[in-house]
């Protein structure tokens, strides 16, 4: 939007930000500090910190509030004349050789109209509301357009290119791409995070302090007459928590099990004093995510577990007494999913020898980062600065397809560095980039 190009954003929730709001997953992670394809993550924090919303913290500019960037990402691309679509999702593709030349929406109001004008009551549904029902179907079928299946098609958008932001790669799904299969058995497990207030964080972060002397695991700040932390503890054997104690005497005393301590972290959040996010639980099932049977099993488990998380805080944490769970995630946080074949393939080889490339989006230095549902077996391993090229962000089998996120063309553990979200905006403005530079050029 702000290079000038013609742009519509299509969001299937009613706000904008995904895995920071709607996933609950704040703060953003340092990535390292450089400064190609940074120009909309700048704005963003400067947005966010003109609102009481943002604060850097131990040298990490990322430490957002979850609710106030609702509004913030909306003002920053209402004002640049970008179009947003809520409740509302791409469910056809038409393909022309090797583009994408439409995408026809379906908004969640159509799905209720399709649904009772193709139920068994159709003929009562008609005589009811006639005149509510053709309005409807002379509003979304002005091209005359027909689904295959008989439904009734919503608005098409024709586009030059088109970029697929939803993590799993739901438009290059539909559109029939090719996916990575490599390691097919590696995955990560995923988590629901959760968010809880009522909390005296002053005297949570005194009581940390004093707790705690590791500061790389257990930093405590003062900032604007606000403190600020961040804490942890997993169930590794080979990790010496300064909370494992709590942790085990918790589970002997039946109030968490053994599964709720295989991971444990939380931090303050900005301009929200008495609350604290918390990154768990982690849940340890293998998902295959178009199973939703196993994928709502999970989510009901995961929202048990965030309940006997909260009561073991208020019991055993210092602060917590009059805490409350105030929010849940609506998205389950999701480490890795289905990866398109790209055009490139990047390599682990190519991250940890920092591969120089002519056209990279974005440079970083975030480790390579595997979480595990066993003991002892996750990686978090240190990297230098590295480059991803854009040829990693194109689809191989549609010329003006592209993808940002966790659904990227790269190996399993290259895939782990990057699906953070301060490399992914690199992605999204790296994108961007090469679009308005290919446009140029016509």
């Amino acid at each position: 939007g702000k290079l000038g190009l013609k742009t519509i954003l299509i969001e299937k929730k009613i706000h904008l930000g995904g895995a920071i709001s709607s996933g609950l997953v704040v703060p953003v992670m340092d990535a390292g500090h450089s400064t190609i394809n940074r120009e909309f993550y700048n704005d963003l924090v400067s947005q966010m910190a003109k609102k009481g919303a943002q604060i850097n913290f131990q040298g990490n500019s990322g430490w957002f509030n979850p609710e106030i960037i609702k509004i913030v990402l909306e003002e920053m691309l209402v004002n640049v004349g970008v179009e947003i679509r809520y409740l509302t999702s791409i469910n056809k593709v038409d393909v022309e050789m090797n583009n994408i030349k439409c995408l026809y929406l379906k908004s969640e109001l159509e799905q209720e109209y399709t649904n009772a004008i193709h139920s068994d009551n159709i003929i009562q549904y008609n005589e009811a509301q006639p005149s509510r029902l053709l309005e409807y179907i002379k509003t979304i079928d002005g091209n005359n357009n027909l689904l295959d299946n008989g439904d009734i098609l919503s608005e098409c958008i024709e586009a030059r290119y088109v970029i697929d932001a939803t993590g799993n790669c739901d438009v290059g799904k539909i559109s029939g791409c090719k996916f990575l299969d490599d390691n097919i058995n590696e995955t990560q497990p995923t988590s629901l995070r959760f968010i809880m207030s009522g909390i005296d964080t002053k005297k949570f972060a005194n009581w940390l302090n004093e707790f705690d002397q590791n500061k790389s695991v257990s930093p405590v700040e003062y900032i604007d007459k606000s403190v600020h932390f961040s804490t942890a503890y997993t169930w590794d054997d080979n990790c010496n928590w300064a909370l494992a104690p709590i942790f085990k005497n918790a589970v002997m005393s039946g109030d968490l099990t053994p599964e709720d301590c295989n991971y444990f972290q939380i931090f303050s959040i900005a301009g929200s004093d008495s609350s604290i996010a918390f990154n768990c639980p982690r849940m340890l099932q293998t998902l295959d995510f178009t199973d939703l049977k196993a994928v709502s099993s999970v989510l009901i488990n995961a929202k048990q577990a965030i309940f006997r998380i909260s009561k073991f805080c208020q019991k055993y944490l210092p602060g917590f007494e009059n805490a409350y769970i105030s929010n849940i995630a609506d998205d389950l946080g999701i480490r890795i999913s289905r990866r398109i074949l790209g055009k490139y393939i990047y390599t682990e080889h190519d991250l940890k020898m920092g591969k120089t490339f002519r056209n990279p989006v974005l440079i970083a230095n975030y480790p390579i980062d595997v979480h595990s549902n066993k003991k002892d077996e996750a990686t978090l391993e240190k990297v230098d600065y590295y480059q991803l090229p854009i040829e990693a962000l194109m689809s191989k089998n549609y010329d003006n397809l592209f993808v940002i996120g966790r659904c990227i063309s790269a190996e399993f553990k290259a895939q782990a560095a990057l699906r953070v979200q301060q490399t992914c905006f690199s992605m999204g403005e790296g994108v961007a980039r090469y679009i308005h530079s290919e446009v140029s050029k016509m």
